[in-house]
């Protein structure tokens, strides 16, 4: 446990409640320092977890605000260290004078994710839970609040430990065996451990084919807005959004990087990128555009196709879709349909691809892209809420206890001894403990951390 006490303000500004925040040591002993209960009675006196109303004053006596105090004992809190909390009024300049006298009398400020890294350390929570925390601060739809939810209440947590537990039981019979050959027990086969391994094979490969479901309900699915110079790219994510976000003017090529907004489209959280228009350039910052944005085009999971609809839709139009739709569903959008319309028939299109024509000008039409997402994009069913994985940190260490459990099963269909196989099952343990926590270094949770505001 830390020996320090920190405090922070764990609520926005501004705000009708703001709330200061201490853990530690002497958590109890500073709230109850600057606190003075309406009874007269010290904050102590009162039972754990019940509230109490009084004043809030500075280290020099001067009455702050009137708020609302409690506070709670360690282990059984969020930190696992004592803690205390001040309700108060959500002016900024309340919190700062009541931040100020905490820190006077021996308070540090809290750095971002302090509080939950201090959970985590404390054995309050595990890695996963932690992550859990800051994704339902982050959450954007319904579904990610609930996978946040449900992994900050163990649900990943526990079904990776299914796994673990099951190589542990593998390791553990194997030196039970080998250290007690004359204790009664089953001797260790290898058609068993095959059956183990398959087991963690079969289990690991489900969680892994969690892991783009969980991303897109967290950080949003990547959809990348194409199509040639001045098609009306900017205008739609500008329309999309509701304000002006990209720069929109009848000069080809005013686009030269990515811009990229999340935003919650036909029951979809959307990652939508604005990309340089796609055409040949002289100018080799345009270049840079066009590259980046073929690579946004090839890792998109959604790709909309812009088309000037005051235009034909040339052979390089349709090489381009045809080529988008290898990558990811796509949609050929036709923009500016509230302009008169190019009515030369349209060339043959792979038959996969919709298509939708809307105005980003006068709105006509965006109900119909909606729908037209929300049928290319079906929403998934499959793991329970809070069992998926949601970021490349916990897919790779997932991976890695996969390919270590393959290598395992494979070692032992090629004849190597059980101890040699059981090197890569203790690799899959430590990729494993990964996930949670057992096993982590430092540089990974400072990483992890670093994504929280201060006061959580």
């Amino acid at each position: 446990m830390e020996h320090d006490t920190i405090a922070a303000v764990a609520t926005g500004l501004p705000g009708a409640i703001g709330i200061l925040r201490l853990s530690g040591p002497r958590a109890v002993e500073l709230a109850q320092t600057l606190f003075h209960a309406a009874d007269k009675r010290a904050l102590a006196d009162h039972p754990p977890r019940t509230t109490v109303f009084g004043q809030l004053t500075d280290q020099n006596g001067q009455v702050i605000d009137h708020v609302l105090c409690t506070y709670s004992r360690a282990p059984a809190t969020y930190t696992g260290e004592d803690t205390a909390e001040l309700h108060c009024h959500g002016a900024p300049l309340v919190l700062q004078l009541g931040l100020e006298a905490l820190f006077a009398l021996g308070a540090r400020q809290a750095q971002p994710g302090e509080f939950t890294r201090r959970a985590f350390l404390n054995g309050r929570l595990d890695l996963a839970q932690a992550e859990a925390v800051v994704d339902l601060i982050d959450a954007q739809t319904r579904e990610g609040v609930l996978q946040s939810a449900g992994q900050l209440g163990g649900a990943l947590s526990r079904r990776v430990e299914e796994v673990y537990s099951l190589l542990v039981d593998l390791l553990a019979h194997f030196h039970a065996v080998l250290d007690y050959p004359d204790e009664d027990i089953d001797p260790f086969r290898a058609q068993d451990m095959c059956a183990a391994l398959d087991r963690a094979k079969e289990a690991l490969e489900q969680l892994l084919s969690t892991h783009r479901r969980g991303q897109a309900l967290v950080s949003g699915l990547p959809c990348a807005i194409v199509g040639r110079p001045n098609a009306g790219k900017s205008s739609l994510l500008n329309a999309l959004l509701g304000y002006e976000r990209a720069i929109v003017t009848d000069v080809p090529g005013t686009t030269r990087d990515t811009v990229e907004e999340r935003l919650r489209l036909g029951g979809v959280l959307l990652r939508l990128i604005d990309t340089a228009g796609l055409r040949q350039s002289s100018d080799p910052i345009e270049r840079m555009g066009v590259q980046r944005s073929q690579t946004a085009m090839e890792q998109a999971a959604l790709i909309l196709y812009l088309h000037d609809s005051t235009r034909p839709l040339s052979p390089e139009d349709v090489q381009l879709l045809t080529d988008a739709a290898a990558h990811a569903p796509t949609l050929l959008v036709h923009s500016k349909c509230d302009l008169p319309a190019n009515h030369d028939p349209l060339p043959a299109l792979p038959p996969q691809i919709p298509v939708v024509a809307l105005s980003a000008k006068t709105g006509n039409g965006l109900d119909a892209l909606e729908q037209a997402i929300c049928h290319l994009l079906p929403r998934e069913e499959g793991a329970s809420c809070g069992e998926l994985l949601t970021n490349a940190r916990q897919a790779d260490a997932a991976r890695r206890a996969l390919e270590s459990v393959e290598l395992a099963r494979r070692a032992l269909e090629q004849g190597f001894t059980p101890d040699a196989v059981l090197v890569d099952v203790d690799s899959a343990l430590s990729a494993l403990g990964e996930l949670t926590g057992r096993t982590v270094r430092e540089d990974v949770t400072a990483r992890i951390f670093q994504r929280f505001c201060v006061g959580k």
